[in-house]
């Protein structure tokens, strides 16, 4: 991890996608064990996955990885907390206020 360099990772990656009634979901495995951190960046190549109703689609792809430097590393965690209480705020009630 350097302090102002961004390091990139291609690695191969398997995405499950799903449009079911039990489950509504996109998943991106990565194949080789790679981590994602927080403020890193990932980019699955190919064309857009779109699954029908009642499927689920599994296809092997790469994906790029752009490592966060240090102090975005850093930053991320730091303002990560912030951002979370800020979604907090907000409720969802069958009440209709005027």
């Amino acid at each position: 991890m350097t302090l102002i360099q961004r390091k990139v990772e291609r690695v191969p990656c398997t995405v499950e996608v799903s449009h079911r009634f039990e489950s509504l979901h996109a998943h991106v495995r990565f194949d080789n064990g790679a981590v994602v951190h927080p403020g890193d960046e990932v980019q699955v190549l190919g064309a857009p996955i779109m699954a029908a109703w009642g499927e689920v689609i599994t296809e092997e792809r790469e994906a790029i990885i752009t490592r966060a430097t240090a102090l975005e590393r850093l930053w991320t965690r730091l303002t990560g907390d912030l951002e979370f209480i800020e979604l907090c705020e907000f409720s969802f009630s069958e009440e209709i206020t005027v």
